[in-house]
């Protein structure tokens, strides 16, 4: 809702001659909304891009890359793991299997990934017969793309930091939004939209009553993508651990475990348990179960179709297994003992702390896993609505920005006003640091260049 609700001129008017300190107010907060918009609009557009894509990654797949995601159901029974393995070996002889996607159902493919020092290639095999029916490296498979897209991970750590800054923005976007579409006596602008579109009202109001609808999702959205971040996100999983309602200790108490965390070995684990240790295994002299076995040995426990299985590594490695199925009721993770196969970890959704569950319901929300199409098609109205802010916020201020200027609105008279709403940002903002770094920043120029401009001009 960038420099929203403005109004018409008459009624923008009244409201001044009648109520100055709410007209300061609402020029303070109007400026933090545009300096919010400023920053965080074209990631938006990105972010909501990528995901709507991502909201229908299986359809996607199903469709387009039919080819290689989906096979003919068939009254035979699938190949062992063991050939299907041995399959994707012939198919990348130098490379090596460090784990496999069991099939979600009858008409999926089995994914075997293979590694060649640090580069990793998915082989799609028809689990009834074997055959492989394509190869792409991990980077380069398309949904691979996109989630890398969303997340800027592709540009790094640093890059990715700016998601929660984006993330905490968007919060400040909202709540500032709200306060500026507030009525104030306007005939329209509310719930309606006056004007044509080679009005600036018209654009104006389309964006205000789009981000009454949407502020509440774009809000969410914002919040439930913040546990991925590289700071905020790690920091709750931490503290939330510390306190007892994050991972469940518990069952790694007494137990001997590894310096690896488990999303290096499975893309699968959830956000819950990403940095929990794998655990090992107690050399023995006995051969190890083979993959066909400890996928027998899973299936028995009750492992929920489609899970991801990854190999041991060394003597001490484990059969480390994650299901995230679209229930997230029904997400689990067990660790096998590669020598006798005895679960040594065995980790239920009911197990999480109470923390712990609400993100993972929030998270699968977000990606549009519950409820069917519903949940989707919410996501994805929620996206594209953030993309009508965007570009209704865009359109506004090129109609109002000055020639050859930015266009920034300016700071009330009343500087204790303009301080008041500065320490209430300042206060959201500390509630995710990088946010609240940046705006001590944007605070520390726009000051500069405040103080410089008098003696630009003389």
């Amino acid at each position: 809702m960038s420099q929203s609700l403005q109004g018409d001129a008459t009624a923008f008017s009244a409201v001044v001659a009648a109520r100055p300190a709410q007209d300061a107010v609402y020029r303070a907060v109007w400026r933090w909304h545009f300096y919010a918009g400023l920053l965080c609009l074209p990631f938006l557009i990105l972010l909501s891009v990528t995901g709507s894509l991502y909201l229908f990654k299986d359809e996607i797949n199903g469709t387009l890359f039919a080819y290689r995601t989906t096979v003919a159901p068939q009254a035979s029974r699938t190949l062992s793991p063991d050939v299907l393995l041995f399959n994707a070996s012939q198919a990348e002889p130098a490379a090596v299997p460090v784990s496999m996607a069991d099939p979600a159902d009858p008409t999926a493919t089995a994914v075997v990934t293979m590694a060649e020092g640090p580069r990793r290639t998915l082989v799609y095999l028809n689990p009834y017969n074997g055959d492989v029916l394509d190869r792409v490296d991990r980077d380069d498979e398309f949904m691979m793309v996109v989630r890398r897209l969303h997340s800027l991970a592709y540009f790094g750590t640093i890059a990715n930091g700016v998601i929660e800054v984006v993330a905490g923005f968007a919060i400040i976007l909202v709540v500032t939004g709200t306060y500026l579409w507030w009525p104030r006596r306007q005939s329209g602008g509310v719930v309606s939209v006056r004007g044509t579109p080679r009005k600036r009202v018209w654009w104006r109001d389309l964006h205000a009553v789009t981000g009454l609808v949407a502020g509440a999702g774009l809000f969410f959205l914002a919040a439930t993508g913040l546990p991925w971040s590289a700071w905020w996100g790690q920091q709750v999983r931490t503290l939330s651990n510390e306190a007892g309602v994050g991972q469940p200790r518990a069952l790694w108490a007494n137990k001997p475990v590894s310096n690896v965390p488990m999303q290096e070995m499975l893309t699968t684990t959830g956000w819950a348990m990403e940095d929990a240790p794998v655990p090992v295994s107690q050399p023995s002299a006995a051969a190890s179960i083979g993959p066909a076995r400890a996928v027998e040995i899973l299936r028995g426990l009750g492992m929920p179709p489609g899970f991801e299985i990854s190999l041991p590594v060394g003597d001490t490695g484990v059969y480390a297994a994650a299901a995230y199925p679209k229930d997230v009721a029904s997400q689990r993770m067990i660790s096998l003992d590669q020598y006798t196969g005895k679960p040594l970890v065995d980790v239920r959704f009911g197990d999480l702390g109470g923390v712990a569950r609400a993100i993972q319901y929030g998270i699968g929300i977000h990606k549009g896993e519950h409820w069917g199409r519903a949940n989707q098609l919410a996501m994805l109205a929620f996206c594209l609505a953030t993309i009508l802010l965007s570009v209704t916020a865009a359109v506004m201020w090129w109609k109002r920005r000055p020639a050859g200027r930015l266009g920034v609105p300016p700071w009330p008279r009343d500087r204790r006003v303009a301080a008041t709403v500065t320490v209430i940002v300042l206060g959201l903002g500390a509630l995710f640091p990088l946010t609240g770094l940046v705006i001590l920043v944007m605070l520390v120029i726009d000051l500069a260049i405040q103080a410089l401009r008098p003696r630009l001009a003389s």
